[in-house]
This record gives C-alpha cells, sequence and structure tokens, in this order.
C-alpha cells in the first residue's frame, strides 16, 4: 500500500512501560526486547497520558504506586479518554491485595502481574495481548478498507475528512480536497463488461496512490469516484498533483481494451489558510468543480480556493 501513516499498513507496534524506577525500565526492555516493539518510557501519570494520547500505543504496561498520579487515576483518565479508551492495559504491581486487583480490573485492565514477577511468564502475557490487540486492530481496519481497490472507504473518509477540517479551522493551516470522476466509466462496463470495470477501478487506484504523498490520504468515494485529503496543502499544490494523476492515467494502455483512452475529471477545492466553509459545504464546493471539469470537456480539474470563497475555475494545466 502507500503511506505508512495513512494507508493500511504493518509496522512495530508502541509499547508504553510506566513506572517510576528506572530499574524497571531497564529490565523490562531488557527482557522483552525479543518481542520486536517499541519501548516507550514514562516515569510518571501525567508523562503516561501525554504519551498515551499523542503515540497510541499498542499496549501499556502500567504500574499503580506511582508519586504524582497513581496508576489507578492513570487507568481512570485512558478509560475516559476516547482517544485512549480501547488501549489495552497491564498492571505489573507490587500491590498484592485482592481489593486492588478488582479496582484495576473494574477499570478495564486486561492483565495484573504482581511484583517480583517471573519474566517468561510476563513476556507470554505480553505476547498474547500483543497478538490479540494486532487481531483486533485488523479487524478495525478492515472495516475502513474498500474491497476491490485497498484504498480507504468511504466510513474512513468521512471521520478522517471532520478530523482535517478542524484541524485546519483550528490551526489555520492549509488543507485541500480533491474529488476525482473516471470519465463515461459505465460505457466500459456496458461494451466490456464488470470484470474490466473492476480492474479499471484497481488501475486508477493504484495511480491515484502512486501520486499521492505521504501525508495524503486516498479514499474510495463510492463507484467510479475516488477522493484525495491533502492537509498542509494549498490548492495549486493540489492542482499540481491531481493534474500528475490525469496524465499518468490518460498514458496508460489497457490490455482488455487496447484502443481505450481512460481519463478522469477533478474538482479540487482548498484554502491556503483559515477555511470559511464547514465540512460538508466544502466537500459540496469541490463536487461543484468536478461538475464544471465536466461540462468543460472532461479529463480537466476545476478548483475554487475555501478560504476566499472563490468561484470555480478551471486550473491553467486543465
Amino acid at each position: 500500500m502507500g503511506s505508512s501513516s495513512q494507508q493500511p499498513h504493518d509496522s512495530l507496534p508502541n509499547v508504553l512501560i510506566v513506572d517510576d524506577s528506572p530499574d524497571v525500565h531497564r529490565l523490562l526492555r531488557a527482557r522483552l526486547r525479543d518481542l520486536n516493539v517499541n519501548f516507550i518510557n514514562a516515569h510518571n501519570g501525567s508523562e503516561a497520558m501525554e504519551m498515551a494520547k499523542e503515540l497510541n500505543p499498542a499496549i501499556i504496561l502500567l504500574d499503580l504506586d506511582m508519586p504524582d498520579i497513581d496508576g489507578f487515576e492513570v487507568l481512570r483518565k485512558l478509560k475516559d479518554d476516547g482517544s485512549t479508551v480501547n488501549i489495552p492495559v497491564i498492571v505489573i504491581s507490587g500491590l498484592h491485595a485482592t481489593e486492588d486487583k478488582v479496582t484495576a480490573f473494574d477499570l478495564g485492565v486486561i492483565d495484573y502481574i504482581t511484583k517480583p514477577f517471573e519474566l517468561s511468564e510476563l513476556r507470554a502475557r505480553v505476547r498474547s495481548a500483543l497478538r490479540i490487540q494486532m487481531l483486533l486492530n485488523m479487524l478495525s481496519e478492515r472495516a475502513h478498507v474498500d474491497g476491490l481497490t485497498g484504498l480507504w472507504n468511504r466510513s474512513h473518509f468521512d471521520s478522517r475528512w471532520e478530523e482535517e477540517v478542524a484541524a485546519s479551522l483550528r490551526h489555520s493551516r492549509p488543507l485541500s480536497l480533491a474529488i476525482i470522476d473516471i470519465d463515461h466509466f459505465k460505457s466500459i462496463n456496458d461494451i466490456f463488461g464488470h470484470p474490466v470495470g473492476d480492474v479499471t477501478l484497481q488501475t486508477v487506484a493504484k495511480v491515484v496512490q502512486s501520486c499521492s504523498r505521504e501525508t495524503d490520504i486516498a479514499c474510495r468515494y463510492g463507484g467510479e469516484e475516488f477522493v484525495i485529503i491533502m492537509p498542509e496543502t494549498p490548492p495549486d499544490a493540489a492542482v499540481k498533483l491531481c493534474d500528475r494523476i490525469r496524465n499518468t492515467l490518460e498514458s496508460l494502455t489497457w490490455p482488455q481494451m487496447p484502443e481505450r483512452v481512460v481519463t478522469a475529471s477533478v474538482g479540487v477545492a482548498g484554502c491556503k489558510s483559515t477555511p470559511k466553509l464547514d465540512a460538508l459545504e466544502w466537500i459540496a464546493l469541490a463536487d461543484q468543480c468536478l461538475y464544471r471539469s465536466k461540462e468543460g470537456g472532461r479529463n480537466k480539474t476545476t478548483f475554487a480556493q475555501v478560504d476566499e470563497a472563490s468561484a470555480p475555475r478551471l486550473a491553467d494545466a486543465g
């Protein structure tokens, strides 16, 4: 697939170790190094909360007896926060009392290991927790992946788009959205059959993904339409990327239909700083630009600036 940060991917999981003892950190890192994970250290509860939110670890190994915020309060905060509620937590604690264990499980931990611990047992429990979390992540990720093209699906787009528009508004940063529609796609299905239509969609998806950058979020929007969310990208830069997609697509040869040239029309709506439209209005403006590209003869890119409320216009390269 494409970007490690934006597309479905495989990467080393992060394991957050939360303990006020440097010796415990050194011991765990040394004895669990064969698990093929990235270890992150937090030495108090406040640090743990910041790292959990920022890095979204695959699992947290949490001590309960800490000086500033104890482990029970860290657990409460983790489970009360929507961004950290699903991170599995294994308690590694010197507290042996039954009521402490019951409280921890009531707060949502998946395992409770008492100190001093047997390292082989700890390794097995952590490995098991990581395996379960990996399977859950795979199931969750597949629910957001389009089965035909392998790009993110409409559900993923809907959630990410809301987030990116909010971030653009909050930080006054550039953001662009492109809607890409395959020209005359229905005739491909009608003349050459739906299997060829599926191959066409898969090939276009590969072109979209290969031309996109690491930070871009490419999705199948539905039918023969694709969308690209482009964070930190003003509309003029977005137009260049979309024209690269159009030109690459137009240059392809198709073994199943050798005399056919496949093209796409594109609508781009973007801002250089603070947007003046909400997420749905922004999509509507990009869709209006796409309509102008279709009306203008197809195989064109039309764009508008959200922060200037400008009328859609054809890109110079269109």
